[in-house]
């Protein structure tokens, strides 16, 4: 198998983009990527770290969850989770980051490219907070490109069409998963039941 190794041998096999993929990348929120944002209630965030070893992580929360800060700012608080901070320990020697939003049922997304920088900025965590329970940290993406992005993968994957959506009990679950994949004595079920309640007691 060979592989492409230039920019010029991979653009002899697709076509020019056109004016308007070219044209459409904006430097600053403008109205239509503000009303994408507080309609978004889930983004992924790719980022690297100093060697290039590549990293995506999704975060979701209540539409609007991010907050625009200004033109140029957003910012994307940090729930509970697993603590292996994979991205944000990215973001600090590497601090490059890609965003891409999602609103459920639209096939179109929102792009954001940026500069990551990491608070626990006291006046920021309370603006974020839910039910009173604070963020851990802050996310501050300086934006440097947004744009959106065309319905072609949506529409490929049909991704929002329910018809097309395996049964869940076809699927295992993590506790299963969990079980093969580190040799757990615990059973499945135990595995799952302890997910749970740790979701129920720190989801935000």
């Amino acid at each position: 198998m060979e592989f492409i190794t230039t920019g010029e041998d991979l653009r002899r096999h697709y076509r020019q983009a056109s004016e308007t993929a070219l044209r459409k990348e904006l430097l600053a929120l403008d109205g239509h990527a503000r009303g994408f944002l507080e309609r978004s209630p889930f983004v992924l965030i790719g980022s690297s770290d100093r060697n290039g070893n590549a990293d995506v992580t999704p975060k979701g929360d209540r539409p609007g969850f991010v907050a625009v800060l200004d033109d140029t700012r957003i910012a994307i608080p940090d729930r509970p989770g697993n603590n292996r901070l994979d991205t944000w320990e990215n973001l600090i020697v590497n601090p490059a980051v890609g965003l891409l939003f999602l609103i459920p049922g639209m096939n179109e997304t929102l792009r954001i490219n940026g500069i990551g920088r990491i608070t626990v900025d006291a006046a920021l965590r309370e603006r974020l907070a839910v039910d009173g329970k604070l963020p851990v940290s802050v996310l501050v993406v300086d934006i440097r490109a947004v744009y959106m992005h065309c319905a072609k993968a949506f529409m490929r994957s049909q991704l929002w069409a329910p018809q097309t959506w395996p049964a869940r009990d076809s699927l295992p679950t993590l506790g299963q998963i969990l079980r093969d994949q580190l040799a757990m004595e615990e059973t499945a079920d135990a595995v799952d039941r302890r997910l749970a309640d740790a979701y129920a007691k720190a989801m935000w």
